[in-house]
């Protein structure tokens, strides 16, 4: 009788320190914040920001590179609009499948192998022959770096507490958007330069664009070797059953996060979400089919139709080209009355640079304020999200840039026209829109999967955008403003049919995480 009260004691004693175990689990949210938000939390946004650069150096380096090697490769237009689709056609067939990795293998072990690949590669076109070799190999690096913006933003939203995200959000989006401007402040000293070496068993001339292909792998050398201090994503680690290994990265954040104190993270461990319908590692199969079921089916059609709706991507890759030759022409003084499809129907007057095809500086500069606009447009949308709710603003920002594309060549004066063009092409903030749009509606082990798919098919649309629009510049430019703009005012009515995101917090999908959005930029 007293062995049966002793076990019994013995027992209950056993079920409270069990129960006191399970109070000490706390679900992956909670968990994150105990982690908190400091040194690491910046440290691992600013290596975001150098890898968002490092993608948009790569894939978005012909913007620069075309016009400034069109005559030592004697390109046609219709080559240079190959080239231009090269990069874009790499980043297409990329995009799913490094989203399909990154949701498999791991964020962080493919962020690096796509910066290897992307460095080696871009590193070669930098010796091309021809235009030929020079589209391959850019092709093939913006292949593996087309991973680098959904993969890095997923390892950063996976990474960060959920109060934080919006802030870490609009600060990488803004990186995102001024991009292609710091890609046009690193051409200014180069491309002027006058120097030439004579490469014999290349049968080439080292000269300035070679360079600044060489300079623009750069931002991938330097993430490449960050990444290797920082940790993976211990939101994929968890979700794919790894919780021990989930909790030693947690723990590692809270250490940098916390360095002035000694206070261990005060979470024993983690518990599974209700709501999980599904594991990180899974087959293809079992990555994509989810997306195309009910109840993700319907946001994956709108989303995607967004994405292939916003070609204002195509405008940007012949910005150099476009504001080269505004600036040139609008030089002489002349031409004031005219639209900005009238000044860009003019012959360029010769130039007097003794560099060949180089781009004029002031040209680069207005590439520069371009981007800066579109970061400083995304900074004050991303202030406003608390009132408008994403949704919404989508639709005044679709609305509003489409209408302004549509109107300028309706302008008879170059100035004007020119605003309502910088106007268009300020659009393209929505893409960081419809990444934290993506990333509150889709899960966690479909996430990176679910920004990659939406983005190739835009990709796909901006292929064949890119032809389109270079043909319609030289040949019907007033029918290719109306075309893109319709196109994109479009897309408002398209994102009307999302949830308000301020009315129905809970209109995402049961299978949705309760996350705050985390982006790209922008």
């Amino acid at each position: 009788m007293a062995q049966n009260v002793y076990l019994l004691l013995i027992s209950e004693k056993i079920n409270k320190m069990s129960e006191k175990k399970e109070l000490e689990k706390l679900p992956f949210e909670a968990a994150i914040d105990q982690a908190g938000f400091g040194l690491y939390s910046y440290i691992l946004t600013s290596l975001t920001g150098v890898a968002i650069i490092s993608f948009v150096c790569i894939v978005y380096a012909s913007t620069i590179i075309i016009p400034t090697s069109a005559c030592e490769l004697e390109t046609t237009v219709s080559q240079q609009g190959l080239l231009a689709a090269g990069p874009v056609v790499g980043s297409m067939l990329g995009g799913i499948l490094w989203g399909y990795m990154a949701d498999t293998r791991g964020r962080r072990k493919m962020l690096l192998v796509a910066l290897t690949g992307g460095i080696i590669f871009n590193l070669i076109a930098s010796i091309s022959v021809n235009w030929v070799m020079l589209m391959i190999f850019q092709f093939i690096a913006s292949l593996f770096a087309s991973g680098l913006y959904s993969m890095s933003m997923s390892l950063l939203s996976e990474s960060v507490p959920m109060a934080k995200r919006n802030i870490v959000v609009l600060l990488v989006s803004s990186i995102f958007l001024l991009s292609q401007g710091i890609m046009a402040v690193l051409a200014i000293p180069i491309i002027p330069l006058t120097f030439s070496h004579d490469l014999d068993a290349l049968g080439i001339t080292w000269n300035s664009w070679r360079t600044l292909l060489v300079v623009y792998s750069f931002p991938s050398i330097i993430t490449a070797i960050w990444l290797c201090f920082m940790k993976e994503s211990p939101k994929f680690a968890f979700v794919k059953g790894e919780e021990d290994r989930a909790m030693d990265i947690l723990r590692a954040i809270h250490r940098v996060n916390h360095l002035r104190s000694t206070e261990e993270l005060q979470v024993k461990g983690l518990l599974q979400e209700t709501n999980a319908q599904g594991v990180a590692g899974g087959s293809p199969k079992d990555q994509i089919v989810p997306l195309f079921k009910h109840p993700l089916l319907k946001f994956t059609i709108i989303m995607t139709t967004l994405f292939v709706f916003q070609q204002v991507g195509a405008f940007l890759v012949w910005l150099p080209t476009i504001a080269d030759k505004f600036v040139r022409i609008l030089q002489t003084g002349e031409n004031t009355d005219l639209s900005m499809c009238g000044v860009l129907a003019l012959e360029s007057p010769p130039s007097d640079n003794p560099v060949p095809c180089a781009l004029n500086e002031t040209s680069l500069l207005m590439v520069l304020g371009v981007a800066a606009m579109q970061s400083v447009f995304n900074i004050i949308i991303s202030l406003l999200l608390g009132v408008t709710g994403r949704r919404n603003m989508v639709l005044v920002v679709t609305a509003l840039c489409g209408v302004s594309g549509i109107v300028v060549n309706l302008v008879p004066n170059a100035v004007g026209s020119a605003v309502f063009f910088v106007v268009l092409v300020m659009g393209v903030v929505v893409v960081g829109l419809y990444t934290t749009i993506i990333v509150a509606l889709f899960p966690t082990h479909l996430r990176a999967l679910a920004i990659a798919l939406p983005m190739t098919f835009g990709r796909i649309g901006t292929f064949a955008s890119i032809q389109i629009l270079n043909v319609m510049l030289a040949n019907s430019c007033e029918a290719g403003f109306y075309l893109f703009s319709s196109l994109f005012a479009a897309s408002a009515i398209v994102a009307s049919f999302l949830p308000d995101d301020r009315r129905l917090p809970s209109a995402a999908p049961p299978a949705s995480t309760s996350e705050e959005a985390d982006q790209k930029n922008q």
